[in-house]
């Protein structure tokens, strides 16, 4: 599987280099810029790219611009995006064209290798992937949010298993249910969420996009990158 990496951290770079081709991926390509990021994702094309969000020149979103231009002039190219930080309207950014093959990850899930390679694995696979830390603090928040108020107590932790990108089988698995009770949660879910009926995974990937749009009416961003720090390669 080729894949482009995009990290300005020299160290952390070789780290995710060694890291993937350990686990047989072919990285064509890795570099610590948005234009170059951009030049290679266009000219590569590669299965799949694992993309830090702040790169130089200002160090603000630069990857994440990058991934997406790159996505509008390739349809359905899949991006990692890794983040120092919680963004949850980066993760919103990511899912708006409502094609998937995308995820949000914390840069501390790349200490666990398995992890991190079975999320790059989904993502080049067409799936979608949100951090559990982001999908936790999007449920666990307060405000106004109607729409998910409708959603039973199981049907809230089916919709953030489903956030996090696992299947109808990997539910089950987690929520010692069978995976018929987890499709009718699905549908459920899509009918309070008003999720018009299309293919399984574009409904899927609407029903998150629908679960960040309505945490961002209800409580706005999510905790950022403080003030104060200075610190380049944020993710």
């Amino acid at each position: 599987m080729r894949v482009v990496l995009a990290e300005d951290l020299f160290l952390l770079r070789d780290g995710l280099v060694r890291l993937l081709q350990a686990y047989d991926f072919e990285v064509v390509a890795a570099v610590d810029t948005g234009p170059d990021l951009l030049n290679a994702l266009l000219t590569e094309r590669p299965d799949v790219a694992v993309v830090d969000v702040r790169l130089p020149p200002t160090f603000t979103d630069e990857g994440l611009r990058a991934a997406l231009e790159a996505r509008r002039r390739i349809p359905g190219l899949p991006v990692l995006v890794l983040s120092q930080y919680v963004e949850q309207l980066y993760a919103k950014e990511l899912l708006a064209d409502g094609s998937g093959a995308v995820g949000y990850l914390l840069k501390d899930r790349v200490f666990d290798p398995d992890q991190f390679v079975e999320t790059v694995h989904r993502v080049a696979a067409g799936g979608t992937a949100l951090d559990p830390q982001v999908v936790a603090m999007l449920v666990g928040g307060t405000g106004r949010r109607k729409p998910l108020d409708r959603l039973t107590p199981r049907e809230r932790e089916v919709l953030q298993l489903m956030a996090e990108g696992r299947s109808n089988a990997a539910i089950a698995e987690r929520l010692v249910i069978t995976e018929r009770a987890v499709k009718k949660h699905t549908t459920n879910i899509f009918l309070k969420l008003d999720l018009p009926p299309s293919e399984e995974d574009h409904r899927r990937v609407l029903a998150v996009l629908a679960f960040l749009e309505i945490a961002t009416q209800a409580d706005g961003s999510l905790p950022r990158r403080p003030a104060n720090c200075t610190v380049p390669g944020d993710r």
